[in-house]
């Protein structure tokens, strides 16, 4: 299969992931973050764990642990902390710091060259995403902040450490592994911070479904597979197309405006993603 078809499958995930925001507004009751993040994960493990018909041997528990911390638990939590004490825009603006912590990462756990054109990308895609999502009036709060850049950190060391540990199973088992653990150890988490879910309405349950099925299992198969095949950089720099996928959603189906500023932000975002996926493309010096 040609590197092209490997980017674009890759791409696929990030994409849906831009979802995640009008799914959750729309379809989901309001304020259980950690609840949501574990229906979200643990059902849709334990449904490709019973497809897959394979649990993690030897190191690979300890391994699919720490993974499922560093993808899914860790970094969904704090991903919800920073969306609720923070506007939308600044919290995507900081955890937009993370390709280039990919590339600080992969430089010091898999001796990976640090490139310019790949630092350039990243800085490009932060710009972009600030363009897109900030405003001049977004108040800044020294929690959300930091819950924001602890995210982004998880995410940027799972990424990493996906590629560095390549068990010898498919992506599919791999991500069963990953959101299984990372469902079970938000569970505990979630029953002694957050009251129980009031009674679902069809359109929660559509909503949880969708984010499980599609924006977990599915995405993080082809997220992981991509880990497998390119480098943890060029595959972090997609991820700058989930904020893009979100904004259009917004205007698409919210009627949220979008300003020249924020079209400029696209274009450059868009820029930023093809000058990260052409740094593997590049003949690197001896």
């Amino acid at each position: 299969m040609s590197r092209t078809t490997d980017l674009l499958l890759t791409a696929i995930a990030p994409a849906i992931w831009g979802s995640t925001y009008i799914v959750t507004s729309q379809w989901l009751p309001q304020g259980y973050p950690l609840t949501v993040s574990t229906l979200r994960a643990l059902p849709a493990g334990l449904l490709l764990l019973v497809l897959v018909r394979q649990l993690p041997k030897g190191i690979w528990w300890p391994r699919a642990f720490v993974l499922g911390a560093l993808n899914f638990s860790i970094f969904w939590a704090m991903l919800f902390v920073a969306a609720y004490r923070l506007p939308g825009g600044v919290a995507a603006t900081v955890g937009a710091v993370q390709p280039l912590i990919v590339i600080l990462l992969a430089r010091l756990l898999r001796g990976t060259p640090i490139r310019a054109l790949s630092v350039a990308a990243a800085v490009g895609g932060m710009a972009g995403v600030a363009l897109l999502l900030l405003r001049a009036d977004a108040g800044l709060d020294r929690i959300g902040i930091a819950a924001a850049f602890t995210g982004a950190v998880s995410m940027a060391a799972g990424t990493v450490l996906s590629r560095l540990w390549q068990p010898p199973v498919s992506p599919l088992t791999f991500t069963a592994w990953q959101l299984t653990a990372g469902g079970a150890l938000l569970l505990p988490v979630a029953l002694v911070l957050e009251p129980p879910l009031p009674a679902l309405s069809a359109g929660n349950v559509l909503g949880l479904a969708y984010l499980g099925l599609i924006g977990a299992a599915l995405t993080y198969i082809l997220w992981f597979r991509g880990l497998a095949r390119l480098e943890p950089a060029v595959v972090a720099s997609l991820g700058f197309l989930s904020p893009v996928m979100a904004v259009i959603l917004g205007w698409a189906f919210l009627n949220q405006s979008l300003s020249p500023l924020q079209l400029l932000g696209m274009a450059l975002v868009l820029g930023s993603v093809w000058a990260g996926q052409r740094v593997q493309m590049a003949p690197r010096r001896s």
